[in-house]
C-alpha cells in the first residue's frame, strides 16, 4: 500500500507551504516578488489519464479555452467564475469532457518541471515573472498567444464545451474545421446562394435551348448522312402468300424493281437493284407472268424471276384503267392467240351480254390476273373477262340497268383520280358539273376524254386546237354531259366511288404533281386557275 507523502502526513491533510504558495500564485493573492516555490509534487500518479493534471502545451491551451468559456457563462448568469487555483477537492468544477485535472504551474523552471513538460510560449505567467508582477486575475480576459486565437473572440470559444463525455467530444481537427465552416457561413451573403442557383438554372435552360436548336437544324443533314451509309431496306425470307407479277415487253431492271416495290414484293427498289448488279453474269429478264410472294427478300425475288418454274404460261394481268385495245394485246401475248381473233370475238358486245348502249367492250374487261389452259379459244378469253366485270358490278350492288352509266363514270374516275381518297372527290365533281343548277354548261372539261378520242394516252395535257375540236365525240370541252362511252376499264375502287361520291362543293380539280398524284380541288374558278398555274410550273420544272 502506498503511503502519503511526509508533508501530507505532517499537515494532517493540509497542503504544505509550497503548495499553498502555488495556490496563492494561481489565484493572484501572492505578494509581489514572492519567491517561486519548488515544483509541486504530482499527486495524481494513480489517477486515470483523463483526470491527471495537464502536462503539455495542448492541455494548458485547452484548459484556458474551457476557463474562458466558463467565465462567459458566469457573466451570463449560468455559473459564477471561480479562481483557477481552487483545489479540486474543495469545489467540484464543471470541466468539459468530464476532466477534473489542474495544471502544473506553467512558470516553473525547465529543470524543475516533470519530464516532457514545457511552458507555453507567450504564457501570461512568464510575462508576469519577467515584469515582476503577478498575472491578471482569472476574471480578466486572457491575452492572445502566438498561434492561438484569443479566448474572448466569440469564434474561438470552444463550441463543444457542453458535451458530456470524452467519447462524444470531437477531435481538435474537427473543431478547427467546424470553426472555419461557421466563419465562412457568417461572412457569406444570404442572397448569394439564391442568385447562384438561379444563374445555374438559366445557364442550363440556355444550354438546353442551344442543343435543341442544333438538333433541329442538323436533323436533316444527319439523317441523310446516316441513310447514305446504311444499306437499303430489305425483307428477309421467301415471303408469304401469292402474287402474280408481270414483266412487260421492254421493261428494264429499274422498271422491274420499281414495280416489285409497288406491289410489295420487295421492300425497296434499291435493294433489288443492288442484288441484280451483284450477280455475275448479269441476269436476263423475259416478259410474262411470274408466280411471286408478298414481302420477299431481294435475293429470293430475283431467284424467283430467274426460275423457269415460276413463269406462268397463258397468264396475263389487266391493269386498272387500261384501254381495251391494250388489254386484248396482253391476252394475245400470254395465250398465243392472234390479236385479230381476240378483236373479232369482242366485236359484238351484245353477244357478250353488254348493255345495249355499248358499241365496244371498253369498260367491261375487268382488271385482274387471268390464267388459261393451252387449248383456250379467243371467245373464251373475251367472255371470261366480261363475266368478271359483271361479277364486280354485282358485288358493288349495281343493278343491271345501271351498269352502263356506272361504268362510264367509273372509267372517268379511273383516269383522273390520283389516289383512292381522291376517287370519291372526283366522283362528286362529276355529279356537281352534271347538275345544271350548280354548273349551267354541264361541261366536264376532262383532258382524259380528249385523249381517248384522239387515241393518244402518252400525254397529260391538251392543246387549244384539241379542246376546240367538236369532231372528237369524247371532247368534253365542247360536248356537255358524259362521253359516249367508257374511256378505260375501271376496277373495284372506282366502281364504289362512282356509286358513293364524297360530299363537297367542288367544281374543279387538277393534278399538280404527276409523280405523287397530288390533286387540288376547288369550288371557284379563281381557285382553280391558281392551281392550274401551279401545275404548269411543275411541268416547266420537270420538262
Amino acid at each position: 500500500m502506498t503511503q502519503p507523502p511526509p508533508d501530507r502526513q505532517r499537515g494532517h491533510g493540509q497542503p504544505p507551504a509550497s503548495e499553498q504558495h502555488w495556490d496563492d500564485l494561481l489565484s493572484g493573492s501572492a505578494p509581489p516578488g514572492a519567491p517561486v516555490p519548488p515544483p509541486r509534487p504530482s499527486t495524481d500518479t494513480g489517477l486515470p489519464e483523463a483526470q491527471r493534471a495537464p502536462r503539455t502545451r495542448r492541455e494548458l491551451r485547452e484548459l484556458e479555452q474551457r476557463r474562458a468559456a466558463e467565465e462567459r457563462a458566469g457573466r451570463a448568469g449560468e455559473h459564477p467564475p471561480r479562481p483557477v487555483d481552487e483545489p479540486d477537492h474543495a469545489h467540484p468544477r464543471h470541466h468539459p469532457a468530464g476532466s477534473t485535472t489542474r495544471p502544473t504551474p506553467p512558470h516553473a523552471d525547465a529543470a524543475d518541471r516533470p519530464h516532457g513538460q514545457h511552458a507555453a510560449a507567450g504564457s501570461p505567467y512568464d510575462a508576469a515573472d519577467a515584469a515582476g508582477r503577478r498575472p491578471a486575475p482569472e476574471s480578466a480576459p486572457l491575452p492572445a498567444r502566438t498561434g492561438i486565437v484569443a479566448a474572448t473572440d466569440p469564434l474561438a470559444a470552444d463550441p463543444f464545451a457542453g458535451l458530456e463525455s470524452d467519447d462524444a467530444r470531437p477531435s481538435r481537427a474537427d473543431r478547427r474545421a467546424t470553426s472555419s465552416w461557421e466563419l465562412e457561413e457568417r461572412e457569406r451573403e444570404p442572397g448569394r446562394r439564391r442568385r447562384g442557383a438561379w444563374g445555374c438554372l438559366i445557364a442550363l435552360l440556355v444550354l438546353g435551348g442551344l442543343i435543341a436548336g442544333a438538333a433541329f437544324f442538323l436533323q436533316g443533314p444527319i439523317t441523310s448522312l446516316v441513310e447514305r451509309f446504311q444499306p437499303p431496306e430489305d425483307y428477309s425470307g421467301s415471303g408469304t402468300g401469292e402474287v402474280v407479277f408481270m414483266i412487260e415487253d421492254g421493261d428494264g431492271g429499274e422498271t422491274i424493281a420499281a414495280n416489285l416495290e409497288e406491289q410489295d414484293v420487295v421492300a425497296s427498289a434499291e435493294a433489288f437493284i443492288d442484288e441484280v448488279t451483284g450477280r455475275s453474269p448479269q441476269p436476263t429478264f423475259y416478259p410474262g407472268a411470274y408466280r411471286m410472294a408478298n414481302q420477299m427478300s431481294s435475293e429470293a425475288a430475283l431467284d424467283a424471276l430467274l426460275d423457269p418454274e415460276n413463269k406462268l404460261e397463258n397468264t396475263f394481268v389487266i391493269q386498272e384503267g387500261l384501254w381495251a385495245r391494250d388489254a386484248l394485246a396482253a391476252a394475245s401475248t400470254a395465250t398465243g392467240i392472234p390479236l385479230e381473233e381476240l378483236q373479232a370475238a369482242a366485236a359484238d358486245p351484245q353477244a357478250l351480254g353488254l348493255p345495249e348502249q355499248a358499241t365496244t367492250v371498253e369498260g367491261f374487261l375487268f382488271p385482274a390476273t387471268y390464267t388459261f389452259g393451252p387449248d383456250v379459244t379467243a371467245q373464251e378469253v373475251v367472255q371470261t373477262l366480261v363475266d368478271r366485270s359483271f361479277q364486280a358490278l354485282d358485288a358493288a350492288g349495281v343493278a343491271p340497268e345501271n351498269r352502263w352509266e356506272t361504268v362510264v363514270v367509273a372509267s372517268l374516275i379511273e383516269r383522273e383520280a390520283g389516289s383512292e381518297a381522291d376517287a370519291y372527290k372526283v366522283s362528286r365533281v362529276i355529279r356537281n358539273r352534271l347538275d345544271p343548277e350548280q354548273f349551267p354548261s354541264q361541261l366536264l372539261q376532262f383532258d382524259s376524254t380528249v385523249h381517248y378520242g384522239t387515241g393518244d394516252d402518252t400525254v397529260v395535257t391538251t392543246t387549244d386546237a384539241e379542246r376546240a375540236d367538236a369532231g372528237n365525240r369524247y371532247n368534253t370541252y365542247v360536248h356537255p354531259g358524259l362521253p359516249p362511252g367508257p374511256i378505260g376499264n375501271p376496277g373495284d375502287v372506282t366502281i364504289a366511288a362512282a356509286m358513293n361520291p364524297a360530299d363537297g362543293p367542288w367544281l374543279y380539280f387538277v393534278t399538280v404533281n404527276l409523280e405523287t398524284g397530288e390533286t387540288v380541288f376547288s369550288a371557284t374558278l379563281e381557285e382553280h386557275e391558281a392551281a392550274v398555274e401551279q401545275f404548269l410550273r411543275y411541268l416547266d420544272e420537270n420538262g
